[in-house]
C-alpha cells in the first residue's frame, strides 16, 4: 500500500513538473495574442507594444535560465516563473485599460 501510494505521489509531481514547462510556454504564446490583438484595435499603442513585448521577452528568458536540463521547473523556479508571468498579464491588461488609443484614421505602425 505504501509503495503504491508513493508512486502514485512520483507521477504526480513528474506530470505536475511536465506540465508547468509546456505551461509556461502556453501562457506565453496566449499573453502574445493579447497583446497582438490590443495592437489590432488600438487599445495598446506602438510604445507600449514594444515595452510589453520586451516583458514577454525577459520573461521567455527567464524561463529558459530557470528551467533544468529535463525542461522541468523545481518548485521555487516555476513560482518564480508564474510571477513573472502574472506581472506581465497585468500589465498587458493595464495598458488595455489606460485609455490611450491609436487614433482611428492614423495606420497601425511597428509589429
Amino acid at each position: 500500500m505504501l509503495k503504491t501510494a508513493m508512486s502514485a505521489a512520483a507521477i504526480l509531481v513528474a506530470t505536475t513538473a511536465m506540465a508547468s514547462a509546456d505551461g509556461v510556454q502556453y501562457r506565453q504564446a496566449r499573453q502574445s495574442d493579447r497583446i497582438e490583438a490590443g495592437r489590432e484595435t488600438g487599445s495598446i499603442t506602438w510604445l507600449e507594444g514594444l515595452k510589453l513585448r520586451a516583458e514577454q521577452r525577459h520573461v521567455a528568458k527567464v524561463a529558459d535560465y530557470l528551467r533544468d536540463g529535463d525542461g522541468h521547473y523545481s518548485g521555487g523556479n516555476g513560482l518564480a516563473v508564474r510571477r513573472l508571468q502574472n506581472q506581465a498579464s497585468a500589465d498587458i491588461q493595464d495598458a488595455k485599460d489606460n485609455n490611450r488609443y491609436r487614433v482611428w484614421w492614423l495606420p497601425r505602425v511597428g509589429y
